[in-house]
């Protein structure tokens, strides 16, 4: 079973983007567009903030009224963040993902944030196991 730091160091890009909670959720929103993601932590320092979604913006940002260039990231993103310990396995992160109806989730070793995974990771490292262990048993049962 592929481990959450096995999962990280394979990742092609495991770089961590994040806004401080003072940010317009305009830069937010840009940021995402210009990396195509679907979320940022929101980091203030070294401390996880909370996190910023699509989501966020839609359902407490444009559908309460408020503007994206005069509201701070803090009044929209997601405040108690759920994360997992970079030593769990695929199966605890689908597990946390699954029961919190969440998208992304931020990885943290010994308190810091060492990156982010998102359910299409997940789903990726899944059928890459999948896939081995199909070859490995066509290549025992065949004898190749």
């Amino acid at each position: 079973m592929l481990n959450v730091r096995q999962l990280l160091s394979g990742k092609p890009h495991n770089t961590v983007y994040a806004v401080r909670p003072d940010q317009m959720v305009i830069e937010a929103l840009e940021l995402m567009a210009s990396k195509n993601i679907g979320a940022v932590l929101v980091m203030d320092g070294e401390h996880l903030a909370g996190i910023f979604s699509e989501r966020d913006y839609a359902r407490k940002g444009i559908l309460q009224g408020r503007k994206a260039k005069s509201t701070p990231v803090t009044e929209v993103m997601t405040a108690g963040v759920f994360v997992v310990d970079i030593s769990k396995n695929i199966d605890d992160c689908m597990k946390i993902m699954s029961e919190k109806h969440i998208r992304h989730l931020p990885v943290v070793d010994d308190g810091r944030v060492a990156g982010i995974l998102s359910v299409s990771d997940i789903v990726t490292a899944i059928m890459r196991e999948q896939e081995s262990r199909i070859q490995s048993l066509e290549q025992y049962i065949t004898g190749y």
